[in-house]
C-alpha cells in the first residue's frame, strides 16, 4: 500500500481504519468465495480525530494515532468507501486493543 494523505478528517473520538485485507485462502489451500471469507477484525489507523471533551470541557486526548495498528470487533464501526478504498470509520472506545510489533 502507497502511503497516501488523505482529506478524511475524523470528528471528535472517530477514527478511520483502513482493515488488514481477509484471507482468500484457506490453510489447506482451498480458494474461499467472497461468502465464506471472515470479516477483517483488525486494521491500521489512517486519521484520527482530536479526541472528545469531558464534562468540565477537558478534551481527553485519543488513545491511538494514525499508524497504529488496531483490533476492533466483528460488526463494530461503519464502513465507508472513500478515494477507491473500503475503510472502516469506528469511535476510539470500539477499539478493542492497540498491537505493538
Amino acid at each position: 500500500m502507497t502511503q497516501t494523505t488523505l482529506a478524511f478528517t475524523p470528528i471528535e473520538d472517530r477514527v478511520l481504519i483502513l482493515p488488514t485485507p481477509a484471507e482468500t485462502v484457506s490453510t489447506g489451500g482451498i480458494v474461499l468465495p467472497d461468502s465464506a471469507q471472515e470479516k477483517p477484525l483488525g486494521g491500521t489507523i489512517m486519521a484520527s480525530g482530536p479526541g472528545r471533551y469531558d464534562k468540565a470541557g477537558n478534551r481527553i486526548p485519543m488513545p491511538v494515532a494514525n499508524g497504529d495498528e488496531v483490533i476492533f470487533g466483528k460488526y463494530s464501526g461503519t464502513e465507508i468507501e472513500f478515494d477507491g478504498e473500503t475503510y472502516k470509520v469506528l469511535r476510539a472506545d470500539e477499539i478493542l486493543a492497540k498491537i505493538e510489533r
